[in-house]
């Protein structure tokens, strides 16, 4: 079969990286509890570190750490974080290293006032503008591109400006979701293309704002709306209004929210993310069948497609593999970690659902193919009698530059593979990706409102040259 096609037929991997969470409280008490419990629905966005910043109106106090929220902030210090405003952010790194030093949210007192900043996404010119203001004297504190927020502010131009922020704004590319916390009002921007989510919800006579809907769920807020790219939404004591700093009509909504970063119980775009799933899944059974006694999903980002391959398909879910939410890296040595399979240590074959069978296995993407290539050999040695793997999403040739963390083509097995080629490279029976037409199929609202660029190399916003996770920090070294 032709290279070019999304299915492989064979003789006898790193996963793409969570972005980041951030979530914002504003007129309710115990603010700081608030955002606690809300960064536990948002914890599958980041993991390397967790920080809650609180304003009582007029101090701002902060706690913070490295690791999974339970691990980064004690619950019985949040009485020591008393106010009515708040703002949370859990992390994984994708640009600047995993160091104490860039934990959000960055707190960075200037002429004005003490500011918190929480951000989501991926800035394309933030070397370009952080070194421009280097040569002007400002320091830098951190290797993130989130700083780069906190001097725009601080910039005389754009502080002395009737919307500082805006300005500021306006030099401003790439990806973001952005939460501003001052001593008496949280701000809450998404970029004018919308790539990375944000959503807006009351609670008890106050405001909610967080990357997911599903944040909302566990506070009993009730989600209102999206807020929309290009939107600057503030709140404060005196209610709730909204601005705009940019009129840009085009959209880049992130696809890979819907095939794997997102909660299933989100709302995004209008729809539930688990029945945007659910149409990838009977899109691959239609696309790609086979023969087979069963269906089982890698867990968890593979479930509700799996569910709708097995539905459109007619052959019967099944549960091959069981996750291991409790096992970290951080307890596991280097000579452990040696003697232990990669897939063992947050997955657990079920032999006996997988000895002797035709399995058709769903999974939602293939970065590098390592890890794809460990599961199937793991799944062989139970004894699967063949092994046919199912992709939600095409292949993946290109960098993202807007905040997944796959920012070199030489990372990308389909970069510089077939589909048979690569079928082969992890040990499948046959081997078939979601084409680019039964994607944006499966979404909702218009496919010209989604960033396709890691399938075709159409990047929406340029990034600069050389862009990569360490270039920020690579600089200060």
């Amino acid at each position: 079969m032709a290279a070019g096609n999304a299915i492989g037929r064979c003789p006898g991997s790193a996963e793409a990286r969570e972005r980041c969470g951030i979530i914002g409280i504003c007129g309710t008490q115990s603010a700081a509890k608030l955002a606690y419990l809300g960064l536990y629905s948002l914890q599958h966005r980041g993991q390397e570190s967790a920080g809650i910043v609180v304003s009582d109106g007029q101090e701002i106090q902060s706690k913070k750490g490295l690791g999974l929220l339970s691990a980064a902030i004690d619950p019985t210090e949040l009485t020591q974080l008393p106010g009515h405003m708040a703002v949370g952010h859990v992390r994984y790194s994708t640009t600047g290293s995993g160091r104490v030093q860039i934990i959000q949210p960055l707190v960075i007192e200037y002429s004005r006032g003490i500011v918190a900043v929480a951000h989501n996404g991926n800035l394309t010119n933030a070397r370009a503008l952080r070194r421009s203001y280097e040569e002007n004297g400002s320091i830098f504190q951190t290797s993130t591109d989130s700083e780069v927020f906190v001097h725009l502010l601080a910039d005389p131009e754009n502080a002395g400006a009737p919307d500082p922020l805006g300005r500021a704004l306006q030099r401003v590319r790439g990806a973001y979701s952005l939460l501003v916390l001052t001593a008496r009002q949280l701000v809450a921007v998404r970029d004018p293309y919308g790539f990375r989510p944000l959503a807006l919800g009351q609670l008890d006579g106050g405001y909610v704002v967080a990357s997911e809907s599903c944040a909302f769920d566990l506070l009993g807020a009730e989600f209102v709306r999206e807020i929309e790219p290009g939107e600057i939404v503030t709140i404060s004591e005196s209610g709730l209004r909204t601005s705009r700093f940019s009129e840009q009509t085009q959209r880049a909504y992130c696809v890979f929210e819907y095939i794997y970063f997102a909660r299933p119980d989100s709302v995004i775009g209008g729809e539930v993310v688990h029945n945007v799933r659910l149409r990838l899944g009977a899109k691959l059974a239609e696309q790609w069948p086979a023969e087979a006694d069963s269906v089982i999903a890698i867990p968890d980002s593979g479930n509700s497609a799996a569910l709708g391959y097995s539905r459109r398909s007619a052959i019967p879910l099944d549960m091959g593999f069981v996750r291991n939410h409790y096992v970290g890296r951080t307890f596991i040595t280097p000579a452990e970690e040696a003697r232990i399979s990669g897939v063992n240590i947050k997955l657990n074959i079920l032999r006996d659902v997988v000895r002797g069978k035709r399995l058709v296995v769903v999974d939602d993407s293939i970065v590098r193919g390592t890890t794809s290539r460990e599961r199937i050999a793991a799944l062989r040695e139970a004894g699967a009698r063949e092994i046919h793997m199912r992709i939600s999403a095409p292949p993946i040739r290109h960098p993202c530059f807007y905040g997944i963390d796959f920012q070199h083509a030489d990372e990308l097995i389909a970069a510089s593979r077939s589909v048979e080629e690569t079928c082969r490279f992890i040990g499948a029976d046959s081997l078939g990706y979601q084409t680019i037409e039964g994607l944006v199929d499966a979404l909702p609202g218009s496919a010209d409102h989604y960033c396709l660029a890691c399938f075709g190399g159409d990047y929406p916003v340029s990034p600069e040259e050389g862009m990569h996770k360490l270039s920020l920090e690579q600089r200060q070294g």
